[in-house]
């Protein structure tokens, strides 16, 4: 890539394409004071059920209302948010080749409760790092700028489920592999990681690293 740090925002078990930054880029800064934007993958991911691409939402607290930042966002657990999370991805993913081994990596992050939203993505992403055997810090912002120096990848607002939101991405080109629903559906390309991880386990890297143009 031409640069060699991205800015990013936060997210909840993130698309392919955004572990494809935290994996191809040397410096990654995840962006915390931003006023915190709706109905992105901030707080949401998509999977592949039997009844096709699905959403699940973690709802959040603004304190400030529509001022609020992203560091300062709680997570609401007025409902069994978890508890359908987790029903959720054992039915998408229970027939998986490595359904044993993702499960209990994300199991511990339904049962315990992470006040603030960015803490709990930090946690589950630098989980599933580890998994793919990847060793890298991420940083925080420590101020919000409207705009970055040239040789700085701000792809803070680019990677978007709304496909009206999204940019062009010059450096992913998504790479085909195997979806527990591919009897019923063509290939989904870009779901949550987890998808990935799910049908490929630790080979998942490998596709990561295919969908990576130079």
């Amino acid at each position: 890539m031409s640069y060699s740090l991205v800015i990013l925002s936060t997210a909840y078990l993130p698309p392919i394409q955004y572990f494809a930054k935290l994996v191809g880029y040397q410096n990654v800064y995840t962006e915390v004071f931003e006023t915190y934007s709706k109905q992105s993958f901030r707080n949401r991911c998509e999977i592949l059920s039997c009844n096709g691409p699905l959403s699940l939402i973690v709802p959040v607290i603004k304190t400030n209302g529509n001022k609020t930042l992203t560091k300062d966002i709680r997570i609401d657990y007025s409902t069994n948010w978890q508890k359908n999370h987790w029903k959720a991805i054992e039915s998408a993913y229970r027939n998986s080749a490595y359904y044993d081994f993702v499960s209990d990596l994300l199991l511990p992050f339904y049962s315990q409760k992470e006040t603030f939203l960015i803490d709990f993505n930090s946690k589950i992403n630098n989980e599933l790092l580890l998994f793919l055997g990847i060793s890298k810090k991420i940083n925080e912002t420590d101020q919000f700028l409207k705009q970055y120096a040239a040789d700085i990848a701000d792809l803070r607002a680019a990677i978007h489920p709304k496909t009206q939101f999204q940019t062009d991405d010059a450096h992913f080109s998504p790479v085909k592999y195997y979806q527990v629903f591919s009897d019923r559906y063509e290939f989904v390309p870009n779901l949550s990681i987890i998808d990935l991880l799910f049908n490929e386990g630790l080979n998942s890297i490998s596709v990561i690293e295919s969908s990576i143009k130079k």
